[in-house]
């Protein structure tokens, strides 16, 4: 029971303490990769996000106003050996407040990362690209819908519109409605 006891104390959630702003322009090298820049005056003087799951210093960073994703798993000590981050858009730009988790997978019925922001910040699933996962993920839509949307897609070819979602099985209506804005071709 002691051992057990020891674990659970060592696995406990622990918040460190913010890093350093980093620069928008470096890449992800690893961790201690890029260094403090100054903001300029014309806008805020920080980006603070929040960044966890697989890294290896999970909390707050304080990033530079243009910041995009690479610079904040960087800043976070980087991804831990073996976690893909291939899911994320490195490239996208942060915003004040959000929260990253890499290495994690969203739960089902989750929104995708951005979806609020802009197809431009990388928020809306691509049909003729997503995976099982990334339609899964998707308000409305259950594993057993996303396999038939991809089957619809593997059958025609690819989608050629958004409206193409009509004819899949299953997709009626109300949940084309409640998809339309959320998928893009």
């Amino acid at each position: 029971m002691l051992i057990a006891a020891v674990l659970a104390w060592r696995a406990r959630p622990r918040v460190d303490p913010a890093v350093a702003p980093v620069a928008a322009d470096s890449t992800l090298d690893g961790p201690g990769a890029g260094g403090a820049v100054a903001a300029t005056s014309s806008g805020p003087a920080e980006v603070v996000v929040a960044v966890g799951g697989k890294v290896h210093r999970p909390g707050l960073v304080r990033l530079v106003p243009g910041a995009r994703v690479a610079d904040a798993v960087r800043a976070a000590g980087g991804a831990r050996p073996g976690v893909d981050v291939a899911p994320l858009n490195l490239a996208r730009k942060v915003v004040d407040g959000e929260l990253i988790m890499v290495g994690v997978p969203q739960p089902p019925g989750a929104a995708p990362a951005g979806a609020g922001v802009s197809a431009a910040a990388g928020g809306l699933v691509n049909l003729n690209t997503a995976t099982l996962a990334d339609l899964d993920a998707l308000p409305g839509v259950g594993p057993v819908l996303a396999q038939r949307i991809l089957d619809a897609r593997d059958a025609q070819g690819g989608f050629r519109a958004v409206t193409d979602l009509r004819k899949v099985d299953g997709i009626g209506a109300a949940r084309y409605e409640q998809l339309k804005d959320l998928v893009t071709v």
